[in-house]
């Protein structure tokens, strides 16, 4: 994994999954949550049900080289919170701010409010 690059990394069912966020994973997150644009992202995703987290998870996974969709990321054996943390890195990483609360006038937040592992937003 490269933290320089934008990488972020989750082990799920012992295997390591490297998480990227690149153009193409910007397009699939819009298409497969019926997005108009980026700007709905960060909007979207601070109430995600199961299935935004899965696409928007299985869009990175792709980014990082892994042949997955939304459903094989729904069956991975791993912790919710280690995936929402590999996620929210990932934006991290990209350089996207955490939460809106962080973003500066016209920038668009990274998803999931809250900390990696905290209980509220």
């Amino acid at each position: 994994m490269n933290k320089i690059r934008g990488e972020a990394e989750l082990t799920a069912g012992g295997k390591s999954y490297r998480l990227l966020l690149t153009l193409g994973a910007l397009a699939d997150i819009e298409d497969g949550l019926g997005l108009a644009d980026l700007s709905q992202v960060a909007a979207r995703l601070k109430n995600p049900r199961a299935a935004d987290l899965a696409i928007v998870a299985a869009a990175l996974m792709r980014g990082g080289g892994h042949a997955v969709q939304a459903a094989d990321v729904l069956r991975l054996n791993c912790d919710l919170g280690a995936l929402v943390e590999a996620v929210s890195q990932a934006f991290e990483r990209a350089g996207l701010p955490h939460n809106a609360t962080d973003a500066a006038p016209g920038e668009h937040a990274a998803p999931f409010p809250g900390t990696p592992g905290s209980r509220s937003g």
